[in-house]
């Protein structure tokens, strides 16, 4: 048997360095974004709480003989997650705005004794 040489591992190429990014947090117009995905949540919630009563159905029954009524509800499936879904982006619109509002906060620098 011959022993066949090994190949030498590829190197990567090295890549040039790249100044550090500063990203700026601390902007007060923040605060206008977290003011404004606010009021979207509460138009989602309204909605929300619109969609709900439009997934469910009551049915009732009556017979002529003297039976009981026969009451029975229809759910609409469509309608109850449209209803979930805004209520879910709703909050998720809440927690985002939260978090806006504490990057829109200026940061104060500690002061030296």
């Amino acid at each position: 048997m011959t022993a066949q040489p090994k190949a030498a591992p590829e190197q990567e190429p090295e890549l040039p360095d790249l100044p550090p990014v500063r990203a700026k947090l601390n902007q007060p117009k923040r605060a206008l974004v977290a003011a404004a995905e606010v009021l979207v949540a509460a138009g989602l919630i309204w909605l929300a709480f619109w969609l709900w009563p439009k997934a469910i159905t009551t049915i009732t029954t009556t017979f002529d003989d003297g039976r009981p009524a026969l009451v029975s509800h229809r759910y609409y499936g469509s309608w109850m997650s449209l209803a979930i879904l805004s209520g879910t982006v709703a909050g998720v619109l809440l927690v985002d705005a939260i978090r806006q509002l504490m990057l829109a906060a200026r940061s104060r620098p500690k002061h030296r004794a």
